[in-house]
């Protein structure tokens, strides 16, 4: 048995061997799939770790980050602390697994470095281990070069590591503990190298976990050379392929360092550099991993940059992050447009070419992630999509340069706003705007645009820091304390306490607690003070902690035998299994204390009322629109709810009214609504069941609208296929009847392919159906009115008025359909002014061909109701006097005077009208622009007959 494990063994480790006599194919080598797979296997068979699967791009429940950027992320509940108590992350000790991770934006940013090294790229895949409070460093160290040098058998002279090697300022010694671990295993002692704080301390955030890391790096050159001052220096021959994290420390608040009551491990090593390695290869882009993506786009050298990107695109498509307008969204949108400019400037690509290298993309990652095999057509249609948006912006914003370029005059600088405005609402990329005024002799100011950029960072991290920061949010040590002094879990199962009467209200129940602890400052507390913001942790409460989309209750505490003092509840949150109620204190408050607590019932009931809601609303899409419509987000509030989710075209009118429809409909029936705690497992095993990227608790709560909860669990039951049923920790309904009726009053799409609907339910809903028909009486009667109009131009205008202020009345679904009537209405009343204007400017005309017979120059005031008429009046003038150029002014009420001109073509380039009606307008104390041929502007003056003759003198000084 041990001679066939040994030449298993071999005939394994043979396949690791791909030396510079090989074929240059990357096919001659072990393919990414296998290297990938021997990592999993080596740490989930070898070492007992469990294998997790790839958290999707798009971070849960992590406003202050982007996009899922190093392995650790899925896991980051555990190193602070806060996992839930009954979910899986709490049993893990040992994990390995493969993440997809994006850097584009934010912290870590590989952005502009793609397409400068060949080791860089804005997706790639994390090769990680983890230890949750198990081994620690020398076992880490040890299985790192085991696998390394024995089973990938990587040459050991050529591998070079890094230990941190202190710092005085914060009193951390150097990690000598690393280094003998290193020099233990036999690495010799000039291949192990000290850095750092920069290099070699690796950190979460600002504040939280985080410690001293060891890398370990490659030299491609090899040879028997050492290379060893090449480390850490961006030098592409020497690079960093594993980096071992030890989180023993805690950054607080003030910056100091605290030991973790609980040491963990996490690693990370990209498998591109790896595979890079493995496959003899000096290049990323050599390996299997990209040369079917350039193969297919076929011109290699100069295509890096598009490779990269499309990877990126494909999977955060295929893990709903579509390119959009903030956050995450509008760095794709960003990756996108640089791909799309350098597929049609630089490779000369027809239009589509970009999504056509997605099936490339699905062959070398399909395997390893089946979603982008199930949103191949998605993934394409949203490039497509975008990428003509982005033609259409390019031409738009083109002609905003030019006009741009028109009106600045000399000037060493391209205007810094307009630039600003392109890059963020046309998505137009700077240095693109760079080249184009460049040829114009015009500059940027780039150091002004990095000041807007850095403002606009800054505004973003204090938006993000606003969402997470609380008091209410224990740390990892307070955490920590709690269940090293044997605190119990909050029992919140009081929230779930309520029961609906015959008479159909709710009746909620009474909860009464203690105080178990206060926090403060960071830190766990036996008393605070009156006038003091605090967190109170109780061993029991009823009140419902902000999760799972649905808004925290409202209400107060009063200590018990003390009615006349409230402590009012200004947020609840879920932190590690305890609920924490943040209130500002009246009184001085101690543990100890024993409280009731008052839920604000009103507010409780329309957010359960509005939660059911997004349930029903959530069937009925997939009903109306096809199951592959997928949830995206939702908040629930007392006030309204809002859903977003995916959809392969707009949502259509008929589609909304068949939306509600469906809704409507499970409400008239007074359907029951059965929630219950079922294993996850189980649970997990029904069909139609509704779930989104989120960590369960096991046992997890169901929500069933209409089917007993053990239907739905039968083996092979298509119950749950016919109604709604959820994993939800939310509060609910017990019977639909109570929602009353739900009306959409808004439906977006946010960015191509997800959209956003806002409903409101009970009386609110009633109210917007009466504006409905209420707006659809007004769009009747104005229809009336404009088929019956009169040929009076003011009351036609005034009637233009009114369609126009109808149309951006903000109603119910009705609008949709009301809004196609509006424009049609808005295209008649706008004909019908044209018509009177050009009837009136022919009257007009008429007089002044007899009064200015057979002159090359017209000049002349006229009575005019709009600058428009004026100008018509104009353009007909010239059009019955060829050659001649025209100028007219009209005197309004106001005192303004409006004034137009037209040059004939035969004065061009000497007489232009735009200098012509600037010269006019300007001595009106007033301004004009226009073109060489035609030009409009508007003064103040009571000297017309100046005006006039200003006008006369310009026209024969240029003629």
């Amino acid at each position: 048995r041990e001679v066939a494990l040994a030449a298993a063994s071999l005939l394994a480790r043979s396949a690791w061997r791909c030396g510079p006599r090989r074929a240059r194919s990357a096919t001659a080598c072990p393919p990414a799939a296998q290297v990938r797979q021997a990592f999993l296997r080596f740490f989930q068979e070898q070492h007992g770790h469990r294998l997790v699967p790839s958290a999707p791009v798009r971070p849960r429940g992590d406003p202050g980050l982007l996009f899922v950027n190093a392995g650790m992320n899925q896991f980051k509940p555990i190193f602070l602390g806060t996992a839930h108590p009954q979910s899986e992350l709490v049993q893990y000790q040992r994990v390995v697994n493969s993440q997809k991770c994006v850097r584009a934006g934010g912290k870590h940013n590989d952005l502009d470095d793609v397409g400068r090294d060949v080791y860089h790229h804005t997706f790639f895949e994390m090769l990680g281990n983890w230890s949750f409070g198990d081994y620690f460093k020398e076992k880490a160290c040890g299985m790192a070069w085991e696998l390394l040098t024995q089973v990938y058998e990587i040459s050991k002279d050529r591998l070079y590591v890094t230990y941190f090697g202190g710092d005085a300022l914060l009193g951390l010694s150097p990690d000598e503990e690393s280094r003998d671990i290193w020099l233990s295993l036999g690495v010799p002692p000039s291949h192990v190298l000290p850095f750092p704080l920069k290099e070699n301390f690796w950190e979460m955030g600002e504040t939280g976990p985080c410690g001293p890391c060891t890398e370990i790096h490659y030299d491609h050159v090899g040879g028997g050379r050492h290379a060893a001052a090449l480390v850490n220096q961006d030098n592409p021959d020497v690079v960093e392929i594993w980096n071992l994290v030890f989180m023993q420390y805690s950054r607080e608040v003030d910056g100091s360092l605290r030991s973790l009551p609980q040491h963990h491990v996490d690693t990370g090593m990209g498998l591109e550099r790896l595979v890079t390695v493995l496959q003899s290869k000096h290049s990323n882009y050599d390996t299997d991993l990209f040369t079917p993506i350039l193969d297919a786009i076929h011109k290699v050298m100069i295509s890096c940059w598009v490779a990269d990107h499309v990877r990126t695109l494909s999977v955060c498509i295929a893990d709903g992050v579509y390119p959009g307008m903030s956050g995450a969204e509008l760095v794709l949108r960003r990756i996108l447009r640089r791909a799309v400019r350098f597929c049609t400037e630089v490779l000369h690509a027809p239009p589509g070419f970009l999504a056509s290298l997605v099936p490339a993309v699905v062959e070398v990652l399909g395997d390893a992630y089946p979603e982008l095999r199930k949103n191949t057509d998605q993934i394409m249609t949203i490039i497509n999509d975008n990428e003509a948006a982005f033609l259409s912006s390019l031409l738009r914003g083109r002609r905003i340069i030019d006009r741009t370029l028109q009106q600045i005059g000399p000037s060493k600088f391209f205007p810094t706003e307009v630039a600003w405005s392109l890059h963020g609402n046309l998505g137009f990329p700077l240095d693109l705007i760079d080249l184009m005024v460049e040829e114009k002799g015009i500059q940027l100011d780039w150091a002004t645009l990095g000041q807007l950029a850095q403002k606009d960072r800054k505004t973003r991290t204090q938006q993000a820091e606003q969402l997470e920061g609380s008091v209410a949010r224990l740390d990892v040590h307070s955490l920590a304390q709690l269940q090293r002094d044997g605190v119990p879990a909050t029992d919140d199962s009081p929230k779930y306490a309520y029961t609906i009467g015959q008479d159909g209200k709710y009746a909620f129940s009474f909860c009464q607690a203690t105080v178990l602890m206060l926090y403060k400052d960071h830190s766990l507390q036996k008393e605070v003070g009156a006038g003091q913001r605090c967190g109170v942790l109780l061993d029991r409460t009823n009140f419902y902690a902000e999760q799972g989309g649905q808004a925290h209750d409202q209400g107060y505490l009063m200590r018990l035998g003390q009615q006349d003092v409230l402590f009012p509840v200004e947020s609840v949150h879920f932190s590690g299994g305890y609920v924490i109620h943040e209130v500002t204190t009246p009184e001085t408050l101690r543990a100890g204390d024993q409280v009731q607590l008052f839920v604000a019932e009103a507010h409780r009931l329309a957010c359960m009322v509005n939660h059911t809601a997004t349930h029903l609303l959530s069937f009925a899409l997939r009903r109306v629109l096809g199951d592959r419509t997928e949830q995206q987000g939702s908040h629930v509030t007392a006030e309204q709810l809002r859903f977003d989710f995916s959809t392969k075209a707009p949502v259509t009118t008929q589609q909304l009214r068949e939306v509600e429809g469906v809704i409507q409909e499970m409400v008239e029936r007074n359907e029951t609504v059965y929630m219950g705690e079922v294993p996850l497992a189980l649970a997990s095993g029904v069909q139609g069941l509704r779930t989104i990227d989120e960590v369960y608790p096991d046992p997890v709560r169901v929500v069933s609208v209409g089917v007993p909860i053990e239907s739905a669990l039968t083996l092979n039951s298509q119950a749950a296929m016919q109604t709604s049923v959820e994993l939800c920790c939310g509060t609910h309904l017990l019977q639909t009847g109570a929602m009353q009726d739900l009306t959409i009053i808004s439906e977006r799409q946010l960015v191509k392919g997800i959209s956003q609907i806002i409903a409101v339910t009970r009386e609110q809903a009633k109210q917007a159906r009466e504006v409905g028909q209420s707006l659809a009486k007004e769009v009747d009667s104005l229809s009336v009115r404009v088929k019956q109009r009169s040929s009076s131009l003011p009351e036609v205008q005034r009637l233009s008025k009114e369609v126009g202020c109808l149309t951006k009345v903000s109603a119910v679904w009705q609008r949709k359909e009301l809004q196609a009537i509006l424009k049609a209405l808005q295209r008649a009343t706008n004909t019908a002014i044209r018509k009177l204007e050009i009837s009136q400017a022919a009257e007009k005309v008429q007089d002044l061909l007899e009064k200015h017979s057979k002159k090359s120059v017209i000049i002349d005031t006229i009575p005019a109701d709009s600058l428009s008429i004026l100008m018509k009046v104009v353009n007909q003038l010239c059009d019955k006097s060829p050659g001649a150029s025209v100028l007219l002014l009209s005197p309004q009420a106001s005192g303004k005077v409006l004034c137009a001109c037209q040059v004939s073509e035969s004065s061009l380039p000497k007489f232009s009208a735009a200098d012509w009606a600037l010269a006019v307008c300007t001595q009106m104390g007033g301004n004009a622009g226009g073109s060489g041929t035609v030009a409009k502007g508007s003064g103040n003056t009571k000297d017309l007959q100046g005006a006039l003759t200003a006008a006369l003198d310009f026209a024969w000084s240029r003629l």
